[in-house]
């Protein structure tokens, strides 16, 4: 099971990362991009749920590059990956860190990294 810490851990080993509060909520950045944030749901979101049940436990958001890449993810059907009617038109997917396995939230943060970090951090970086 894996918990907002664990995203701080992986988060703070990427180049030039700086852990903060914004919006009451621990998030992640680079070069002041944010690239990953706790989302806990909003009121308006748990009503859209409607009769389902929510995710529960610690929710996170991370980037993605692109729409197209938030619905490849989707589409693979891993545990804990899922999109709120709110994250419509936007490049980022959510995770129910309980659901998670810590090989594909690792994937997950170093993915968000990428989609934010500037062209020469994310070169020197990967060839690093």
């Amino acid at each position: 099971m894996a918990t907002l810490d664990d995203v701080a851990r992986l988060a703070l080993r990427l180049p030039e990362v700086t852990e903060a509060e914004r919006h009451g909520h621990r998030t992640w950045s680079v070069r002041g991009k944010p690239f990953a944030w706790e989302r806990p749901f909003t009121k308006a979101d748990l009503r859209r749920f409607g009769d389902t049940e929510p995710p529960t436990g610690p929710i996170a958001a991370f980037r993605v590059a692109d729409l197209e890449e938030k619905q490849a993810v989707l589409a693979t059907g891993l545990p804990g990956f899922f999109t709120i009617p709110h994250f419509d038109g936007f490049a980022a997917v959510l995770t129910e860190l309980r659901r998670v396995s810590s090989r594909h939230l690792a994937e997950a943060v170093e993915d968000a990294w990428l989609a934010m970090a500037p062209s020469g951090l994310v070169a020197a970086h990967l060839d690093g």
